[in-house]
């Protein structure tokens, strides 16, 4: 972008431009999620999944009957509709998931753990969970990991205001 001559970035409208410390936190957040994702979708490879799949496992194991609406786990694990359907048949496949047609809806679709899908996730599980305390909670600071949730909670709240 063209700056003026305060080296600021030109502009005829009232964009509030991020100041150089902004600029670098937003950037650090961007690399760090992104690192963190790559670290922990590579970790869990090495068991034959990959994050998607283990989070899709994780909240199907610990919904009642190990089952949920497709609709309700697209939701929860922040993946649109077709994406989650993509990866379900390729999870049915290998024997991890079932879909159920809803029996109150013959339109909804469930998804169920099955016993292949619940043994797998409570194997990987503590394999996941020394992965995320070595990269993420014991990275941080007891008091800075508190301010980070309350962080991320404003975040949050921020982009479902915008939706």
């Amino acid at each position: 972008m063209a700056e003026d001559d305060a080296g600021s970035p030109a502009s005829a409208d009232s964009t509030r431009w991020l100041d150089a410390g902004q600029q670098q936190i937003w950037r650090d957040w961007l690399e760090a999620t992104s690192r963190l994702d790559q670290y922990l979708d590579a970790d869990l490879r090495d068991r034959g999944l990959d994050l998607g799949e283990y989070e899709i496992l994780a909240h199907l194991s610990e919904a009642p009957g190990r089952r949920l609406r497709m609709g309700a786990l697209a939701e929860l694990v922040h993946h649109s509709r077709s994406r989650l359907t993509h990866t379900v048949t390729r999870m049915e496949r290998q024997g991890l998931v079932e879909r159920i047609a809803a029996s109150h809806d013959r339109r909804g679709v469930i998804a169920h753990l099955t016993d292949s899908g619940y043994v797998l996730v409570v194997q990987t599980a503590p394999h996941h969970v020394t992965a995320v305390r070595k990269v993420f909670i014991d990275a941080i600071d007891a008091a800075d990991l508190v301010v980070l949730g309350r962080v991320l909670r404003a975040i949050r709240h921020a982009v479902a205001e915008q939706s």
